[in-house]
């Protein structure tokens, strides 16, 4: 986000005397321009001018050697024992000053970046009264190899002089957050004109073109502008204008006013010619290049890069290329020599042509790129850099030739040289469109009634040329508003500018609709039950990594290792897409496990992604233009199946202790119920069932199938050695669902409320005795069915187990599990013999399917 300091703004702009970074930020929001920070001043409290008086250097033991100075700080100065004024006494360390220098002291009592406070204390044998500071101390660049020297060429300051105003380090600074479409304020220049528009300051555009900037260029560094391939039928670069400037200093140290403004906006100097281009470019808005003029051969071309082409960037990473690229080169194959990649257009130069130490003379760059090709080439490399920031949001294309004049003075003037009186543009911007705009179109839409003269004078503030013709107009937008283009645009402008507070805040009307699906009905319905049960929804990132999986002790084999790699993921240390919830959920409780939080019923519904093998690939579609209707179909076939499912994982104590009781902890039936109660939500009823698979533990896990046989998901207690790789509470449970496959199994027709029976129940009770290894839910289905089916109708209210027993009273490897079944007929009063007759139903079927027999 661009940081303003308010001395720089002050140049473009009348700000008026006082103004703080927090009134600068009010003034901006009127105009859609949000406070990002305030940064408060790099210095607090005396920071002055001092001059050396005497310096005396005292070799010490350790073998360094200190100098004890006598500085002149005016005013500041301590007072002798007969009243009168002398010199303070300074250890300082440095030796690159001398007497009769200027330099910068900061005084006990202030406070310099870091924070570093300030104070007398004694050292090397002295009272040190202050310190004597060098670049870095004070937040002004990276230099720490001496002390600051103020050379009397740059500033006129007498011993005593508040140095925090001399070098700008009094100065708020205000960070602002911009939206895409407004690029133009990543600069001074743009926050300066949003200024003024908020407030009627006057403003001074430094970017306008002279008539120099209009007549056209003859001769100069030979450029061509080559792109065969643009990749959304617009050309990548449309301006080019490269100038060359002799005998530069260019490796040397940039003024220190300019490396103050460049560390108060954010960045850090380096050098005369790369501190030039960031600065104009953090004033104008227009990213510049340097070159090492012996480094490049003529002409320069802007063309696509070629199959193999690879380019080490300024950052020292050497980059594949994609034919997508659109790049800077030198002279062209076939001309001689091979050409040179320079760089990545409005993205990030390269390392063979950078400035170096011996640079002096240099080839400038200003250019205007197409924004779509800047973002995707940025994107694809991950290169965040300054200037692809601004080229991608669209950059004043009258710009260039300005911001390469402004450029090449300041080398001159900081650097020595000369400018070459040939400069080459090779301009083929198209006319800017013309806009057809009904004069009424912002009152009807905004609902204020603005009058045509508002709108038009409102157009005309922002730099537009009106020409009304009756209640019409011809709109042609600004060379830095790109995103000007549809009436509605300039609507949202007069909005903006004659202020949102004008606009009446008034409810809309609902519309008739058909309101929400039966699924998403289902799904909210889902959702509120396992809220009103205590789970806790929370959201996780779909992205995943190998070594998730190797924590849930997934075989290599295991389907759900195979997942949609992403070309461009976020990290990559997850690479590909979830095929199943439970590890991005796991990574949110082991989060909040670590944070302290024991008791846990976390529960999340997402898509996942499940790549059966036989999607097509993508294909690659254009930028900035509708794909086709077979484009689309090619890219929906792309896409793997994403079913929705549900999960939830569960710690700790499911009941927690007090008055009331023990608590209980939770365990692999809370995930069963968990389960349970999603199906039972929708109407579905599931089968459980024995089941082992992973993540879960082998012997406490359920399958959980559709009637139909169809497994849906699974339950149960996590496997011991996952709740130790992921450090969670022991016994941890957890639960998934395919929601989708529940949510397809719903009864077709919707269920029928039946008559509440008034006829008094009949209980009974039957323990059965089966092989400990019989599951309780096969054997629960069994008795169902038998009491279902018994001649004495369907009379089944009620079935559910009360007691699970192992021990000597029933043998070794045998278990007594106990059901309660609740019988109730709708026509009548049932008899004792239809009770018994149930009973007995339900007791044959569960020993002809599973050998049990009633306990004795």
């Amino acid at each position: 986000m661009p940081r303003i300091p308010l001395g720089w703004l002050a140049e473009h702009v009348d700000l008026p005397a006082g103004t703080t970074a927090e009134q600068l930020a009010a003034d901006l929001v009127r105009v859609g321009l949000e406070e990002e920070a305030l940064h408060p001043a790099a210095v607090t409290g005396p920071l002055v001018v001092g001059r050396v008086v005497e310096r005396t250097p005292e070799p010490q033991k350790n073998g360094k050697t200190i100098n004890w100075c006598r500085v002149d700080v005016g005013a500041h100065n301590e007072v002798a024992e007969d009243g009168s004024l002398r010199p303070r006494g300074i250890v300082c360390g440095a030796h690159n000053f001398d007497a009769g220098d200027l330099v910068v002291v900061a005084l006990p009592g202030a406070v310099l970046p870091g924070p570093f406070p300030i104070a007398s204390r004694k050292t090397y044998g002295h009272v040190s009264d202050g310190m004597i500071c060098s670049t870095r101390e004070l937040g002004l660049g990276d230099d720490h190899d001496g002390i600051l020297v103020l050379s009397p060429a740059d500033v006129v300051a007498e011993p005593g002089d508040d140095a925090r105003e001399l070098l700008g380090l009094g100065e708020e600074v205000l960070e602002i957050n911009v939206t895409p479409d407004r690029g133009y304020c990543f600069s001074m220049r743009g926050v300066a004109r949003e200024y003024g528009h908020a407030t009627g300051a006057s403003f001074r555009d430094p970017g306008l073109e002279t008539d120099e900037d209009a007549t056209p260029a003859a001769g100069g560094f030979p450029v061509e502008l080559d792109d065969d391939a643009p990749v959304h039928g617009v050309p990548g670069c449309d301006r080019f204008v490269a100038q060359v400037v002799r005998g530069v200093r260019a490796s040397a140290p940039s003024p220190a006013w300019m490396q103050r403004r460049l560390t108060q906006a954010g960045m850090r100097p380096i050098s005369l010619a790369v501190d030039v281009t960031n600065y104009v470019m953090l004033d104008l808005g227009q990213p510049l290049h340097a070159y090492d003029l012996t480094q490049v051969a003529g002409p320069v071309v802007v063309r696509r890069a070629r199959a193999g082409e690879r380019l080490t960037t300024l950052d020292d990473v050497t980059r594949e290329l994609d034919p997508e690229d659109l790049l800077i080169t030198d002279s062209p194959a076939g001309a001689g020599r091979a050409g040179r990649v320079l760089g990545l257009a409005g993205v990030m130069g390269g390392a063979g042509s950078e400035v170096s130490e011996a640079t002096t003379d240099l080839l400038l760059e200003g250019a205007h790129f197409d924004p779509v090709s800047v973002a995707r080439t940025a994107r694809r490399h991950r290169i965040a850099s300054e200037a692809a920031r601004r080229f991608e949001r669209g950059v004043d294309p009258r710009l260039a030739r300005v911001a390469v004049r402004r450029a090449a003075q300041l080398l001159v003037e900081h650097g020595g040289g000369t400018v070459e009186p040939a400069l080459t543009d090779v301009d083929q911007t198209a006319p800017r469109r013309t806009i057809d705009l009904d004069l009424d179109l912002p009152a009807r839409l905004v609902g204020v009634p603005y009058a045509p003269d508002d709108v038009v004078s409102t157009l005309r503030a922002i730099g537009c040329d009106v020409e009304p013709a009756g209640d019409r107009a011809r709109v042609v937008a600004p060379s830095w508003r790109p995103d000007l283009v549809v009436p509605v645009d300039l609507v949202e402008e007069v909005a903006r500018l004659r202020g949102y507070d004008e606009i009446p805040s008034t409810l809309p009307s609902a519309p008739a609709g058909r309101g929400l699906t039966p699924d998403q009905v289902a799904r909210r319905a889902v959702a509120q039950a396992l809220a009103d049960a205590g789970w806790v929804e929370v959201l996780s990132y779909p992205f995943v990594g190998p070594h998730q999986l190797d924590a849930l002790g997934l075989a290599a084999d295991d389907d759900r290792r195979r997942a949609l790699r992403l070309v461009n993921p976020l990290s990559d240390e997850q690479p590909t897409m979830r095929t199943f919830l439970l590890p991005t959920l796991l990574e949110t409780v082991r989060r909040n496990v670590g944070r302290g939080l024991t008791d846990l019923a976390l529960v999340e519904t997402g898509l996942v992604t499940t790549p059966s093998g036989h999607e097509t690939p993508a294909p690659r579609l254009p930028g900035g233009a509708r794909p086709s209707d077979e484009a689309l179909e090619r890219l929906a076939a792309a896409v793997p199946p994403q079913p929705r499912h549900v999960a939830g994982v569960l710690t700790g104590m499911r009941e927690r202790a007090g008055w009331w009781g023990a608590g209980r902890r939770a365990d692999h039936t809370d995930a069963v119920a968990g389960a349970l109660l999603v199906a039972r939500t929708v109407g579905v009823d599931l089968v459980v069932a024995a089941g082992a698979v992973a993540p879960w533990h082998p012997g406490r896990a359920a399958e959980l199938r559709l009637p139909d046989g169809t497994v849906v998901g699974h339950a149960g207690e996590l496997h011991p050695r996952v709740v130790a790789a992921l450090e969670l509470p022991a016994r941890a449970a957890a639960f998934e669902l395919d929601l989708d496959a529940v949510l397809g199994a719903r009864p077709g027709e919707p269920v029928q409320a039946v008559p509440v029976s008034s006829y008094p129940p009949a209980k009974e009770d039957i323990a059965l005795v089966v092989d400990e290894q019989v599951p309780v839910g096969e054997l629960l289905a069994a008795v169902r069915a038998g009491a279902e089916a018994s001649s004495a109708g369907q009379i089944l209210e009620e079935l559910r187990v009360f007691d699970v027993y192992t021990g000597s009273q029933v043998g070794e490897g045998r278990k007594s599990v106990a059901f309660s079944l609740r019988l109730r007929a709708a026509d009548r009063t049932l008899t004792a013999q239809e009770a018994v007759a149930v009973r007995e139903a339900a007791v044959e079927e569960a020993h002809r399917r599973h050998g049990a027999v009633l306990r004795s």
